[in-house]
């Protein structure tokens, strides 16, 4: 029940809100929390039960990271390198031009987030051949037929049950590859008739070297619980936009190549998540499998369809939209470092994001090194996150506010109630994202069809309010 009054709650909220929301710029979302010069470097609290919920379930230090990567970047940086404005870059440039401010945003959260992509990715690696080096990481095989007694890896009767009945419904290795190759033939025909600056030997190159990304994703999510398909797709941006080249359509290339690479990757991490799930929980991993595959396909269909639903209701990749799709910003932006190299980036942004990148692998190494050197404090908890500092790098301060105010709140919940805080928090917060998420697809229909809320809601200085009412009064 905690679940379903949350979700109604997020649900009435967001359903509140919109009737003073005519505009852009109008309604609770816009609200200048702290002050109308701090909500012009998007210092607010914008009243989404989604982030809020987000940030309840989320570790404290990911949320301050976010907040300090905001401080960091729209507090310090940002007005600093805006006063640069006609030395660094030129003043006639938009706002939203990667040659100018926006540029500084975007490559430096690119640089931010490949020195921690590239950290994780080797010490994921160094932990995936250790592992598989290593005397104790050889069991030796085991067969159903085996008893605990024979095979001492067995620790009770529940893991040979759940070993016997995983083993016994196995997907036969023919069939893997023969699938594997039937829709490397597919993607081969398909993919350059939709984006034909990617040529047929692209996705045969991609698909030869997706299997070995894809076991190093998987092994390595297996023993660390991070997924590094982002990592891997952007590498794919990279080597196919400079490949192809600009001349002939080498950003869309890389972002297309892009979307393949991370969909294998990314897939086989998944699935064999779930297959963990599976052996746990005694389902069968064929079926499991058949059930993944049903859902693909109905992805193919529903995917589309529900981003074509949300691309005309909304201004979908507008920074002061509701989905301003920070990703794509920077995802192009990779790919156009890859067509035009460092030629593209504004004046001393090169330094910056190198300045940058090592300081993510830095933090990076003193926050494992503090972990396995400095165990009586933990001090390695207060370090924080160059990934998650990143983000507000382009979006601004407002999220990270926002899931602030949920940590917040669980930090309260626990000091009054720690029991309650611990079996209720997860629900309320599925709610609040369930509620606010839900309301998206009633004004998705009413955008559709025209329909706009009665009020505009907006907050103005007192001099522009003066000036507004003189011209109204005139």
């Amino acid at each position: 029940m905690t679940l379903f009054y949350a979700s109604c709650g997020s649900f009435t909220s967001a359903f509140f809100q919109w009737f003073f929301a005519a505009a852009d710029g109008c309604g609770f979302s816009s609200f200048p929390t702290f002050g109308l010069q701090a909500f012009k470097q998007r210092f607010y609290f914008d009243f989404s039960s989604t982030y809020v919920g987000v940030g309840m379930i989320c570790p404290y230090m990911v949320n301050v990271s976010l907040l300090i990567g905001a401080i960091l970047s729209w507090g310090i940086m940002w007005p600093q390198i805006e006063t640069k404005k006609g030395h660094w870059y030129s003043a006639e440039l938009p706002a939203s031009s990667l040659h100018g401010i926006q540029g500084y945003r975007v490559f430096l959260a690119i640089a931010t987030m490949l020195g921690d992509g590239l950290f994780h990715f080797v010490y994921m690696l160094i932990v995936t051949l250790r592992s598989l080096i290593a005397p104790d990481s050889v069991h030796g095989e085991y067969s159903p037929s085996s008893s605990p007694s024979s095979n001492p890896q067995i620790a009770c009767y529940d893991d040979q049950r759940r070993i016997d009945y995983f083993l016994k419904d196995q997907i036969p290795n023919k069939v893997a590859i023969a699938g594997y190759l039937i829709l490397a033939g597919i993607s081969i025909g398909v993919v350059p008739v939709i984006f034909p600056q990617l040529k047929w030997y692209h996705i045969l190159v991609a698909y030869l070297i997706a299997p070995v990304l894809a076991f190093c994703n998987a092994y390595g999510c297996g023993l660390t619980d991070w997924s590094l398909a982002s990592n891997y797709g952007k590498v794919a941006i990279i080597i196919f936009s400079s490949w192809v080249g600009l001349s002939h359509g080498g950003i869309i290339a890389g972002l297309a190549s892009c979307g393949v690479m991370m969909s294998i990757v990314s897939t086989a991490s998944d699935l064999m998540q779930d297959f963990k799930t599976g052996y746990l929980t005694l389902a069968s991993p064929r079926s499991m499998f058949f059930s993944q595959v049903l859902g693909t396909a109905m992805g193919c269909v529903m995917s589309p369809l529900v981003f074509w639903f949300f691309y005309k209701a909304y201004a979908v990749g507008d920074p002061d939209g509701a989905y301003p799709a920070p990703y794509a910003l920077m995802y192009r932006g990779i790919a156009l470092l890859g067509v035009e190299g460092i030629s593209s980036l504004p004046k001393n942004c090169l330094n910056l994001a190198i300045g940058f990148f090592v300081a993510s692998i830095v933090i990076n190494i003193v926050r494992e090194l503090l972990q396995h050197y400095e165990t009586k404090y933990g001090i390695y908890r207060f370090v924080p996150s160059p990934m998650c500092m990143a983000i507000p790098f382009y979006l601004g301060a407002y999220f990270a506010i926002d899931m602030c105010v949920g940590s917040l709140i669980v930090f309260v919940w626990e000091r009054v109630n720690r029991q309650k805080a611990k079996d209720f928090v997860p629900a309320v917060a599925s709610g609040m994202i369930c509620g606010d998420s839900l309301w998206g697809v009633p004004a998705a229909v009413l955008a559709l069809a025209g329909v706009k809320a009665p009020i505009c809601m907006k907050f103005l200085s007192a001099a522009t309010n003066n000036k507004v009412d003189g011209f109204l009064g005139s």
